[in-house]
């Protein structure tokens, strides 16, 4: 609290541009350095006697220098300090030292604006860093998973001696594992799609509540085998937007309600379409989710339920969040009465 106040204090100080700082300091040289040089010859006229031969212009210049050297003394505290501090700061920053901060009693403007900037750019810098080291331990140890059952299936059918039934299972798992190793790979390929705003150019208009119905589809021998009963409810809705980027939206909620769900259980698909908006909503019947882990569950990486761990890379719904984030979209979470949980996806129908 005492370092808020403090920072308000100082913000609460009158400040001045650089500009009007250089102007009045100029002004002040000049009528400081004529002030004092004919105050000089004044009282130089009144105690000497004899006539002074100096040229008034050369005394005026030589007040004036002095003047200047301490006008530059002045500027280089004020003005050149805190900039060469900045240049120190940066070469820092640039080391990968993101604890720097810079702090300032100057009244310029300029000056504490350009402090404020930089240390608000340390701090998204140092919290940029925190995520890109967590994004790459965990894209590391879900990659190293995968590999390393692929290497021992591999191994143990290479020794040979196993049965044919052993055989078919490590082949099953070699499989499964490649398929986790390429939806990793895939899930992490559109991450930087999406970050590097390549969606744009590839708008056009299709049927939403078709491609939700495809996604259903999809899904069939997952939903078949867990014998789940699906409410369908879908208004016709022309939408323009990056289709196949919208289709792993829905996918992924679908896939995750499917997967959550209990043998024999529901899902509930629901679209409905107004001017303004278009409003989707996936829920299942499954054990819910936490209210400590509702505010994690669309981080990457993030997996509420440990038993279904080895069923994906808890990338699922950070990519759809992040998609419908690309896209002016929001997605959010809530409880479905009595068991279970809602998805409800609201996209903008302006286009």
């Amino acid at each position: 609290m005492k370092k808020k106040s403090g920072e308000k204090k100082r913000r609460g100080k009158m400040r001045f541009s650089i500009r009007l700082f250089f102007t009045l300091l100029i002004i002040a040289e000049i009528v400081l350095g004529i002030g004092i040089a004919l105050i000089v010859l004044s009282e130089l006229s009144g105690l000497i006697p004899i006539e002074i031969r100096v040229h008034p212009a050369v005394i005026l210049l030589a007040f004036s220098a002095i003047v200047g050297i301490i006008s530059a003394s002045y500027i280089n505290r004020r003005i050149f300090s805190p900039i060469l501090k900045i240049s120190q700061s940066m070469s820092k920053v640039a080391d990968g030292d993101f604890t720097v901060k810079l702090e300032t009693e100057s009244r310029i403007r300029e000056i504490q604006d350009i402090y404020e900037s930089f240390n608000l750019m340390v701090r998204e810098l140092a919290a940029t860093e925190i995520v890109g080291s967590d994004f790459i331990s965990n894209v590391s140890h879900e990659f190293k998973t995968p590999i390393n059952a692929i290497e021992g299936y591999t191994t143990l059918l290479q020794d040979g001696g196993v049965s044919k039934e052993q055989e078919a299972e490590y082949i099953e798992k070699i499989i499964y594992s490649t398929k986790r190793l390429s939806d990793l790979a895939s899930n992490i390929l559109l991450f930087s799609k999406i970050d590097n705003q390549a969606i744009d150019s590839q708008k056009h208009r299709f049927r939403l509540d078709e491609q939700i119905r495809q996604a259903i589809l999809m899904l069939e021998p997952k939903w078949t085998e867990r014998e789940i009963d699906f409410d369908v409810d879908l208004d016709t809705v022309e939408y323009t937007c990056n289709e196949s980027l919208l289709f792993h939206v829905w996918s992924n909620l679908i896939d995750n309600a499917i997967k959550f769900d209990p043998q024999g259980g529901y899902v509930g698909i629901k679209m409905r379409a107004d001017d303004a908006s278009v409003t989707v909503t996936v829920e299942d019947s499954g054990p819910g989710i936490a209210d400590d882990a509702k505010r994690r569950i669309f981080d990457k990486f993030y997996q509420s339920d440990s038993s279904h761990k080895d069923e994906g890379s808890g990338l699922g719904l950070a990519l759809v969040r992040r998609i419908l984030t690309a896209v002016g979209g929001t997605v959010t979470v809530s409880d479905r009465d009595p068991t279970g949980s809602v998805f409800t996806v609201t996209l903008p129908r302006a286009e």
